[in-house]
């Protein structure tokens, strides 16, 4: 499974998680968050996520499982803080 399938397919209850990670920052944002916190609360709250996603699918045993996980939830939360700084140019 390549990683691109892997966020098509990374759903909870029906909701994709990249986009319910998103809806997150901008209710976080609504608190008048902002700038680097703001980047850095999407990036929290996407490894959180994400690590959490990949752990529902199975606990990693060794170290390519955790790096995996970890990664995955680090591209959450660089796609989350990305789409951040897009949306505010």
């Amino acid at each position: 499974m390549n990683f691109t399938t892997l966020f098509e397919n990374a759903t909870v209850a029906g909701i994709p998680l990249l986009i319910f990670v998103l809806a997150l920052v901008q209710w976080v944002k609504g608190f008048g968050l902002s700038g680097n916190y703001a980047k850095a609360v999407s990036m929290v709250i996407g490894l959180s996520l994400g690590v959490g996603y990949q752990l529902t699918l199975s606990m990693p045993s060794d170290f390519t499982g955790w790096f995996t996980t970890v990664v995955f939830g680090l591209a959450l939360g660089l796609g989350a803080s990305g789409v951040y700084d897009v949306v505010n140019k």
